[in-house]
């Protein structure tokens, strides 16, 4: 998508992205683009008429709906108009242009798709829509993989319009390629204070001092009110400050942990600097203590 007919480049968009035609100019075509951004990576603005400026350092994307499967790639500095608002999310539109030969006519069938009974599935277990599902990081987060429609998910804990979901399956991992813990855990906490945006996703292994099990209060924007984290320092009594957020089913877990003690924790970042404190948090993929009881 650019600005003008070979103009600024504002998107990038991903193939089977769906777009509006509103006008031809020689070998270019004018479209509508609608999408929903995460509200953290948008600025508010009123240059040129617009309402919103694409403000994240590395760009956004842009997708199909709140925490939806990514049909383009916002650059920064990209100017928006707002049509509607959910809770952490912002739909957005705007007109461009493409190079006409990258599109081809639409022809989506409108016949709805067919329905799963729930009768059919076990409790605690989902079905993934026509369009499939992106499975995130985090809430909000990068994209790891998706769900291939109708595909089945179990769910292991729910937190407002968020749902914490398991999807297994195989996949083609020669017994030489899997990457050690130690490439998992080149990142420090301090590096991931410097570039939040690009650390978010990064896999780290840090050992980590245990201080208290927390819940996290409504002014902490970064967690969902009343998620559960570890409060934790990186090095030891005198290190920096890590939360790690624990999923609701395995709060219990941490119950039992002695303060002070030496955890080795292998998790997500969800982001290197938290709005209030600046602090990382990473999400918990597993936990390994010094001293097993």
């Amino acid at each position: 998508m650019r600005k003008d007919p070979n103009g600024d480049l504002l998107a990038r968009m991903e193939a089977g992205a769906v777009v509006a035609v509103a006008g031809h100019r020689d070998s270019w075509t004018e479209v509508d683009v609608e999408g929903w951004v995460w509200s953290r990576s948008l600025q508010n603005t009123d240059r040129d008429g617009f309402d919103l400026v694409v403000s994240a350092e590395d760009g956004e994307n842009l997708r199909d709906g709140p925490s939806g499967a990514i049909i383009g790639r916002l650059e920064r500095g990209l100017l928006l108009h707002e049509l509607d608002r959910q809770t952490g999310w912002i739909r957005v539109r705007r007109r461009a242009w493409m190079w006409s030969a990258s599109l081809a006519e639409s022809k989506l069938s409108a016949a709805p798709a067919p329905s799963v009974a729930p009768a059919s599935r076990p409790a605690g277990i989902a079905v993934a829509g026509p369009a499939g599902a992106a499975i995130l990081s985090a809430p909000g987060g990068d994209t790891v993989g998706r769900a291939v429609p109708s595909a089945e998910v179990e769910i292991l804990a729910r937190e407002g319009s968020w749902a914490r979901v398991r999807l297994e399956g195989w996949t083609w991992l020669p017994p030489d390629s899997a990457p050690s813990s130690a490439e998992a855990g080149t990142l420090t906490p301090a590096e991931a204070r410097r570039d939040p945006a690009g650390s978010s996703g990064r896999l780290v292994v840090w050992q980590l001092q245990f201080i208290s099990l927390e819940r996290a209060e409504k002014v902490r924007t970064d967690f969902f009110e009343g998620e559960p984290f570890l409060l934790t320092r990186y090095g030891g009594i005198d290190g920096p400050f890590v939360y790690v957020a624990v999923p609701a089913d395995r709060a219990q877990e941490f119950q039992g942990l002695v303060p002070l003690e030496l955890l080795t924790v292998t998790g997500r970042v969800r982001t290197g600097a938290s709005s209030l404190t600046g602090t990382p948090i990473i999400d918990l993929v597993s936990v390994k203590r010094a001293r097993e009881p």
